[in-house]
């Protein structure tokens, strides 16, 4: 190499991202993702045999997707060809696929295609793909941050192994900032840097597992120092140099439904702080405030039921009065409808209840009205009989005529012992048959928490 050779690589390497500059070169200097990478794992052993099919890495960013593609097209010794779905053509595909023919019919070397954020590509798109998949014309590695069973073409992912992609550890983050600071042919092993764990720690937990964004702020508090003094790096120079999290949520995907199924989950299990931390999450992201009032009002009924008939009233003012106010002031009233909630009396028996009657009214035969339950208000119905032997609950004791309500009788309803509807227990205990009309919540009774 000439020496304005090395001069220019030199000064490109000097305006390279410290992320982009210290990319592993060696699958043992890869860190994390040790399920599936470790000692004796499925792509490690892989990867020691030297036989690589089409796989699918699946997990968020800056986790190392795009740097272990290229590690196994070294480690195996193919042809690394990388294109980007977000803007890429067909025909560049198209491309890549011939030039990999020709290669593979010239000097027998294999082409690994790494197609990043693959779920941008269409089904008619992805299915190009296929044939040269199965073939073995390229091995693919498309990497994406959504789940492949709902982004990818089924035929695409059962020809492809999966690998799910875990966020860093706050230890593997430290351990790559350490590691540049060190570092004197690629980081900053050769500046004089002072860095305190509490600098270390902010990163490590404000990046979120993303390895990317916490060697940028390492890279920008560096070169934000004069060249000619130490660099003391504290927590306040810290929190400058990186930037305020951008919660990872995807309002179409998998973030949106976790997240609301955590949420859901976590009131159902009667942790207030769980559930308030899924609300910021899904407050943070920009979540529609609709969506989450939904979610409350559905919640009321299906979980909580009669145990706390007073948690429906509550929900359906926690989304009156959340359009009425809006955002900020909005969280207020969400975080205390979601603690009620949270902490109300559960059963889910009214929604079973009405689950297993459609059930039974798709699977069995319609039950008749009985004669005694029909419209007596029109000309002609006493002549057929409807309406005669009816017993108006108002002219009994207690409310309550001893007659039947249906054909068939049949047991819908079962209230558990919980809350306000351990009182319904009783009553409808108490008294045979049936009746249809529910107790007054006896205010004096304390709802059970």
């Amino acid at each position: 190499m000439s020496l304005f050779r090395e001069i220019e690589r030199k000064n490109k390497d000097a305006h390279r991202p410290l992320a982009d500059r210290m990319r592993p070169r060696t699958l043992d200097e890869f860190v994390g993702q040790s399920s599936f990478l470790g000692p004796g794992k499925l792509l490690r052993r892989m990867l020691e045999a030297r036989r690589i099919t089409s796989v699918i890495f699946y997990g968020p960013p800056g986790t190392g997707k795009t740097t272990l593609a290229r590690l196994i097209a070294e480690h195996v010794d193919a042809c690394f060809v990388s294109l980007n779905a977000a803007d890429s053509s067909v025909k560049e595909v198209r491309q890549v696929i011939d030039e990999a023919k020709d290669r593979a019919e010239g000097d027998g070397r294999q082409t690994l295609l790494f197609l990043d954020e693959i779920h941008h590509f269409n089904r008619t798109q992805q299915d190009i793909l296929l044939p040269h998949v199965e073939n073995g014309t390229i091995v693919l590695i498309g990497a994406t941050t959504q789940n492949p069973f709902f982004s990818i073409n089924a035929p695409l992912v059962s020809r492809s192994q999966i690998f799910g992609f875990s966020a860093h550890t706050p230890d593997d983050v430290k351990d790559l900032l350490r590691r540049a600071i060190r570092d004197k042919a690629r980081g900053f092993g050769h500046r004089e840097i002072e860095i305190n764990d509490d600098a270390l720690d902010l990163w490590a937990t404000l990046c979120d597992g993303d390895a990317r964004r916490a060697l940028t702020a390492l890279d920008i508090a560096v070169r934000s120092m004069p060249t000619s003094a130490p660099i003391r790096i504290d927590r306040s120079v810290a929190e400058d140099s990186i930037q305020r999290k951008a919660v990872v949520y995807d309002r179409t995907g998998d973030d949106h439904y976790d997240v609301a199924s955590a949420f859901i989950k976590s009131m159902r299990g009667s942790d207030p702080d769980a559930a308030i931390y899924w609300l910021a999450r899904m407050l943070e992201a920009g979540e529609e405030v609709r969506f989450i009032t939904r979610r409350l009002v559905i919640f009321a009924s299906e979980d909580i039921g009669c145990a706390d008939p007073m948690s429906l009233v509550i929900a359906q003012s926690v989304a009156a009065a959340t359009e009425m106010v809006g955002l900020p002031e909005a969280q207020l009233i969400l975080a205390q409808g979601v603690i009620h909630l949270a902490t109300a009396p559960k059963s889910n028996a009214s929604a079973k209840a009405i689950w297993q009657a459609r059930e039974d009214v798709k699977a069995h035969r319609s039950q008749p009205v009985p004669t005694h339950l029909r419209d007596s208000h029109y000309r002609g119905a006493k002549q057929l009989g409807h309406g005669e032997g009816y017993l108006s609950p108002h002219d009994h004791a207690e409310g309550v005529a001893d007659q039947t309500y249906l054909s068939v009788p049949t047991k819908f309803y079962q209230p558990t012992d919980q809350g306000h509807e351990a009182v319904i227990k009783d009553w409808l205990s108490a008294r045979s048959p049936r009746p249809t009309t529910p107790p007054i919540l006896d205010e004096s009774r304390p709802i059970e928490e």
